[in-house]
């Protein structure tokens, strides 16, 4: 019996000593780690704070009266939500980089003001989305607009997905609202709301100011999202937002190639063209299905990279 009492004793003792010494090696090899980069960005990065509100915001060239405690608490509103919303809006910088170029060329050639680039943002966060609404593309047109605006939409083509063209029919619209309104804040607001939509309000609410506007939740909040995105991108690091060129995705090199004849099996076509038919789709995302019947005898521009703009990768099995 004391022989057993010993050898528990000694288990103990041995356990206790291997705990001791597992337990000094992990609080060695912590202590011995260069922590200084987390902690760092721990102190930079991690801080909560409210937003600060530029003394004066304007949008498209027109001021937003933040004199108006309305006004203010609803931008202090959407600054917050865009701001600790890291990851939605970190990917808005990285897509941003790649399409605010052709956007902006774009609206300089149509006339329309820079920032409605960001109310591309607050559309569809930059992506081909589609809504519950059945709203499709960068800029969500609905089938009916598209049509009015010149996109076809087809089963086989959906030229809301074609990020040039849906661009232009963006601006026109916008350009046809702004001869209404006399405004682009409520030219924006349309973009949302519809113009009927907009004017029928102007008339009940006898107002012609977006910001007087009593409107339903997701048009209030509407214009204040894209200012919010705007004065982020403006001044990112202000807002937590740290990021490196190379962080950034950056615009494809493309060159056009015209087709006016159908073609039978697109898989084929890209493989002919050089490029995977998944890079293929990426840069004609309104081509809906595998084939081209082009039964109107239409010409169409598809894109591919050029030599070295996208590494390919090796035909074999992973």
């Amino acid at each position: 019996m004391e022989n057993k009492k010993y050898n528990i004793t000694v288990l103990i003792s041995n356990t206790l000593f291997i705990v001791s010494i597992s337990t000094l090696i992990l609080f060695t090899s912590f202590k011995s780690a260069d922590t200084s980069k987390v902690v760092n960005y721990n102190v930079n990065y991690y801080q909560i704070f409210a937003p600060t509100i530029p003394d004066t915001v304007n949008f498209c060239g027109e001021s937003v009266p933040l004199d108006n405690f309305d006004v203010r608490e609803r931008l202090d509103r959407e600054l917050i939500v865009n701001m600790y919303r890291h990851s939605a809006t970190i990917q808005y910088f990285k897509r941003a980089a790649r399409w605010f170029p052709l956007f902006e060329k774009i609206l300089r050639e149509k006339g329309v003001p820079d920032d409605i680039k960001y109310l591309a943002i607050a559309e569809s966060e930059l992506q081909n989305a589609v809504s519950p609404a059945g709203a499709r593309g960068f800029w969500q047109f609905m089938e009916g607009a598209a049509i009015k605006y010149s996109l076809e939409v087809e089963d086989e083509v959906d030229e809301r997905y074609n990020i040039e063209k849906s661009t232009y029919a963006a601006c026109d619209y916008l350009l046809d609202a702004y001869s209404r309104f006399n405004s682009w804040t409520l030219s924006a607001a349309s973009y949302n709301m519809g113009v009927g939509g907009i004017k029928e309000k102007m008339s009940k609410q006898q107002t012609k100011n977006y910001y007087n506007m009593w409107l339903n939740e997701e048009t209030s909040r509407y214009i204040f999202r894209i200012i919010a995105i705007k004065i982020i991108f403006e001044n990112p690091e202000k807002y937590g937002f740290y990021f490196k060129e190379d962080d950034l995705y950056q615009p494809i090199e493309t060159f056009d190639v015209e087709i006016d004849t159908p073609i039978e099996d697109l898989p084929a076509f890209a493989k002919k063209m050089g490029v995977s038919y998944r890079i293929f789709k990426l840069l004609n995302p309104w081509l809906r299905k595998d084939q081209l019947t082009n039964k109107y005898k239409r010409t169409y521009k598809f894109k591919l990279p050029k030599l070295g703009s996208v590494e390919e990768i090796p035909d074999k099995h992973y």
